[in-house]
């Protein structure tokens, strides 16, 4: 693979713009910021750009990790890091603290256990107050899950049983479990939400 042949995502050029927003007005005007799932590193590379000060921890499993670098060093941004090796379930969490985290997309392609696995670790490296937020579709119970949620939602589970779009009930027990509220629940396009989490 050649930096060329970077991995690519549409998605994540279509989502990046508002996600920003959020980020600009959300996260501290500095700091370290762990991401969880990097993925193919087109977040990582847009946000880090778009916020100098915020030094930006990509984070993926292994085999992920040659393509993130590809964007990496590509952009030559001087507060981006390369992706550190983590399997929420099986890979140690780094020591540090950090000042944030992000993850975008991933609650709905993990399992359940995973997921309780990235809420765990989360509550290990944050700082107190420090916000976490979650990017992605979300089932509500007091509000209608739209056809597209749904569509997507049946498609995930027959593909991979394991996988499947979150409900908020079930979130908010699992942080609550490892000392984490949910501070903000924002409106997003796509019908996706950002939620930030925070340690009580």
């Amino acid at each position: 693979m050649t930096i060329s042949q970077k991995p690519y995502a549409e998605s994540c050029d279509e989502n990046a713009a508002p996600i920003l927003e959020v980020l600009s007005a959300k996260l501290p005007a500095s700091g370290e910021l762990l991401e969880i799932g990097s993925g193919t590193g087109q977040h990582a590379i847009k946000f880090a750009q778009a916020l100098p000060d915020i030094v930006w921890h990509t984070s993926d499993m292994s085999h992920m990790h040659h393509g993130i670098q590809l964007w990496i060093d590509e952009s030559r941004l001087p507060n981006l890091r390369s992706p550190y090796p983590l399997n929420v379930l099986t890979d140690a969490w780094p020591k540090q603290l950090f000042d944030a985290a992000f993850s975008a997309n991933t609650a709905h392609i993990m399992s359940m256990d995973m997921v309780e696995g990235m809420f765990r670790g989360i509550a290990s490296i944050l700082k107190p107050s420090a916000p976490f937020l979650l990017y992605g579709p979300f089932i509500y119970d007091d509000i209608d899950t739209c056809e597209s949620n749904i569509g997507f939602d049946s498609w995930l589970r027959s593909w991979q049983s394991h996988q499947g779009i979150r409900h908020m009930a079930w979130l908010k027990e699992i942080a609550k479990k490892y000392g984490l509220y949910l501070d903000d629940d924002i409106d997003m396009p796509a019908n996706n939400r950002i939620l930030i989490w925070r340690l009580e």
